[in-house]
Parts: structure tokens; sequence; C-alpha cells
């Protein structure tokens, strides 16, 4: 139970690199306006208002990238529990998904495909880090 809470805390700091990651780069690809500061809620609001299109699907490739690193790493480090420990980490990314949209408005369609997407890709994460069975040879 404990490597299994690990798994689940170090998938998540997984993500989070990976989200902070892609807003690096998307802060490059998409410059913020003059005049925007990023502690004023105002501004953000306006700031996600204004966003193109390509500006929030790259949020959303965030979210769901950083879904499928997170649900792998927790996959790996989990021996006992690895779809659960990846799912885990996917339901964390829907619950920021849902802050988020709390707190910011988003187009609905953004946030119904951060709601939804998550959890099937951290699925399929673990899918994907679990070990494949050994077969002797004929």
């Amino acid at each position: 139970m404990i490597r299994s809470t690990l798994a689940v805390l170090l998938g998540l700091l997984a993500a989070l690199a990976t989200m902070l990651l892609l807003e690096y780069v998307g802060m490059s690809l998409f410059p913020l306006p003059p005049g925007i500061n990023l502690d004023n809620e105002e501004d953000l609001a306006r700031l996600v208002a204004s966003a193109s299109t390509g500006k929030m699907l790259w949020v959303l490739m965030g979210w769901t990238v950083a879904a499928f690193v997170g649900g792998w790493v927790a996959a790996k480090i989990s021996r006992r529990h690895r779809t659960g420990a990846a799912l885990w980490v996917g339901a964390l990314i829907v619950a920021g998904v849902v802050l988020n949209a709390a707190l910011l408005p988003h187009p609905a369609w953004m946030t119904i495909a951060g709601v939804l997407l998550p959890l099937p890709v951290a699925w399929f994460a673990a899918r994907l880090a679990a070990p494949r069975p050994q077969f002797p040879p004929a």
C-alpha cells in the first residue's frame, strides 16, 4: 500500500512537471498580450476568454499528456495496483481541470474534453507500463 501511495505521488509529480514544461513551451508559442498580470484574477479571466483555439488545444493537450506521463510513472512504480495508481493520477488531473474551470471561464468543449480524456489516457498508460509476459522459447 505504501508503494502504491508513493507511486501516485511520484506520478502526480511527473504529471505536474509535464504540465509546467508544456506551459513553458506554450508561452513561447502563444506569447502573452502586453499588459497581462498573471497574479491578477481579472487579467487571467480576460486571457482565457481571448485565447485562441490553438492555445486552448495546447492546454488540453498538456492535461492529456500529463495524465499519460503521470499514469505511466505511477504504474511503473506500483507493483500490486498498477492500473489503480495510474487512474488515481488521472482522477487528480480531472479534479485539477474542474477546479481550473471553476476559477476561470473556459469554453464548455474544453472543460468537457479535460474531464473526459485524462482517465482513459492514464488507463492506457498503465496498460503500456505493465510488464509483458515472458513465454518460454519454443
